[in-house]
């Protein structure tokens, strides 16, 4: 994913954390709020393995994210990944991400609230 794309700064995660909202699955959140530019951030806590597994899931994240970036409206993204991705294979975690923007589409049912 180009560096462009990509959310950095510490303040940045804290303010999607802080602001954004959430949607999850089995093994990642995600956390938007809207933006004019497009960013994408990937948090992977200690939890989910030693160093290596930690790097792999963020590269797999990274290349389920870059051929969406098109499509996707702008904003910061921030995916948080759980300790059950380790264990998760790719078609599992692209399958996860795209149902993830899909549910952060669509707007709540009449009767909901946020």
């Amino acid at each position: 994913m180009q560096r462009q794309y990509r959310l950095s700064a510490n303040g940045q995660f804290n303010y999607v954390y802080r602001r954004g909202k959430r949607v999850s699955s089995k093994d990642l959140s995600l956390l938007y709020i809207s933006h004019r530019q497009k960013q994408v951030g990937f948090s992977v806590s200690k939890k989910v393995g030693v160093a290596v597994v930690r790097n792999r899931t963020k590269r797999r994240l990274r290349e389920c994210v870059r051929p969406l970036l098109p499509q996707m409206k702008k904003g910061y993204y921030v995916f948080v990944a759980r300790p059950s991705i380790a264990q998760a294979d790719f078609d599992q975690i692209k399958n996860q991400v795209h149902a993830l923007l899909k549910k952060l589409d669509r707007p709540p049912k009449a009767g909901q609230t946020k």
